[in-house]
């Protein structure tokens, strides 16, 4: 019986843009990282930005046993064909290593953007006809319509920017057996000041997109919370912040809302520049 994407990513992983450089002189130092993150015990990588398998592979080839996935790959700038390509040469290299997550990305970053969820339905009839299995592909849905996308066509969902709250949405439309695998992250600072100074900046890039803030009006909060770059409501529901006991607790709230597994991003006020490998260890023993 061939193993789900469900069975083997666990309960924990780390969603990160920085390992994504395409910069062949950190090759090793991004390799070196990936191996380190196994032995920690994450149970996924997840490369941000619009990551392609291409991206993926090397770390794949570096690790045993993590499987390493796209969070996400744009749909409008990749296209299906050779997408289903570059699927076959991973899986065919590393099976059930390598997780296919797709998104539609946002109206003000996509020229010609019209019509997401007409776009990925035809972007996985391309898929389907190419050969790449559902159950090896993840979508990064928020609303609705696509989320039951990911439970008739994919193996889950891949939330980003989300809460328990709307978790427990999802795991209600999704149904028991898809993978629900919410990103959440994670400033590992104490002093609320200092927390949220560091949480805002990097909030704000995210603050301009439709996608993130209709999911945020759908959730309850106003156009008060979303403006000035987010209330102390708002940054304190995306993002966790505080002693371990609290952290924790946050994260966990995740799995009581019905994540399968948590995909954490350790935002730093170097978060872009370099891997927080520090933080990334601090965070695993903290999860125990």
């Amino acid at each position: 019986m061939t193993t789900s994407l469900k069975e083997t990513v666990g309960r924990y992983g780390i969603w990160s843009a920085e390992l994504r450089s395409e910069d062949p002189e950190r090759r090793g130092e991004l390799d070196e990282a990936a191996a380190e993150l196994e032995e920690l015990g994450y149970g996924a990588l997840w490369l941000g930005g619009n990551s392609t398998a291409d991206h993926a592979a090397p770390l794949i080839g570096a690790t045993r046993r993590i499987v390493v996935g796209t969070s996400i790959q744009n749909v409008w700038q990749q296209g299906a064909a050779r997408t289903a390509a570059s699927f076959a040469e991973v899986e065919t290299a590393h099976p059930r290593r390598f997780a296919l997550g797709l998104g539609v990305s946002h109206g003000p970053l996509v020229e010609g953007y019209s019509r997401p969820y007409t776009a990925m339905t035809g972007y996985l009839d391309e898929l389907d006809k190419a050969g790449v299995p559902a159950g090896r592909r993840v979508l990064a849905a928020l609303g609705p319509k696509m989320l039951r996308l990911s439970r008739d066509r994919a193996a889950g969902a891949i939330p980003y920017l989300g809460t328990p709250e709307h978790t427990a949405r999802a795991r209600e439309i999704l149904g028991e057996a898809p993978l629900l695998a919410p990103e959440f992250k994670v400033v590992l600072e104490a002093d609320p000041a200092r927390a949220r100074e560091t949480a805002r900046a990097y909030l704000a890039r995210y603050l301009g997109l439709p996608n993130y803030t209709d999911n945020f009006l759908r959730l309850g909060f106003s156009e008060d919370d979303i403006a000035g770059g987010g209330s102390d409501r708002l940054v304190d529901a995306v993002f966790a912040w505080g002693d371990e006991d609290r952290i924790r607790e946050r994260v966990t709230a995740f799995h009581e809302a019905g994540a399968d597994h948590v995909a954490l991003q350790v935002v730093t006020p170097a978060t872009g520049d370099t891997l927080p490998r520090q933080e990334w260890r601090r965070l695993a023993a903290l999860l125990g």
